[in-house]
């Protein structure tokens, strides 16, 4: 469902939609596992990515959920890892673990080759139209990768879970970010690369939901029935987005 004027504001998902998180990713831990040498060398690289993945999933979802702190999801993730490899480590030695792993994955930062021609786009398409950040995440760790990409000449707010005590698909969180913007949820389209958190969490919200399906993922049926329930507009690329909304 195309929005029927184009909004005055387009809020974006950080990770995955604008900023390339899981390429960095892979790079990160597979260099990173390439100094460390035995016994992190014995999986095959595909293998060895799968598995931080889901120890990402698992433990930064356990942050969100209050369950761990910010530093104490990194440790669980460098300590599991770890132990994937039969290597024990105490929650010091999980912090330098990390550490060391996250000099790799800064190193891989970069934007999604899409991106920026998308929000040129956008700007033509859309005139006057403003931008804005919605992430499941700590503020100042987020704004530092925001940063780094040259993101933030572009943002005019950084809406972060961690400061607002929130996460998505939390309609709070979205309303906040209108907020910030002084526009009604109804004058926003938010963008973002999961359907359930993203997409459908938007819309219900009130703002016009965006999937970004980079990856082709297949939805269930729960989440096919309330995207559909909720107007959410599927894209493949964010090449698509600005005929999408304009």
């Amino acid at each position: 469902m195309t929005a029927a004027t184009p909004p005055r504001v387009v809020l974006f998902d950080l990770d995955d939609t604008l900023f390339a998180h899981r390429a960095a990713v892979e790079s990160g831990i597979l260099r990173y596992a390439e100094t460390l040498g035995a016994p992190y060398g014995a999986l095959e690289a595909e293998e060895l990515t799968s598995i931080w993945h889901d120890l990402e999933e698992e433990h930064y979802h356990s942050y969100l959920a209050g369950r761990l702190d910010f530093e104490g999801q990194r440790q669980a993730r460098a300590r599991d890892f770890a132990a994937r490899h039969g290597v024990a480590l105490t929650d010091e030695q999980a912090s330098a673990w990390f550490a060391d792993y996250f000099e790799h994955y800064v190193a891989a930062w970069s934007l999604h080759d899409d991106t920026t021609a998308a929000l040129d786009a956008l700007e033509r398409a859309i005139p006057g139209v403003r931008f804005g950040l919605i992430t499941n995440g700590d503020l100042a760790f987020q704004r530092r990768k925001v940063e780094a990409v040259g993101l933030d000449a572009r943002m005019e707010h950084l809406i972060a879970s961690g400061e607002l005590g929130v996460a998505k698909p939390d309609p709070a969180i979205f309303r906040a970010a209108c907020a910030a913007f002084s526009v009604t949820e109804a004058e926003a389209a938010y963008v973002g690369d999961r359907l359930r958190t993203d997409a459908i969490g938007a819309a219900q919200a009130g703002l016009t939901g965006v999937w970004l399906n980079r990856r082709d993922a297949v939805p269930s049926p729960d989440d096919e029935r309330d995207a559909m329930l909720a107007g959410v507009s599927t894209i493949r690329s964010l090449d698509e987005l600005a005929p999408l909304l304009a």
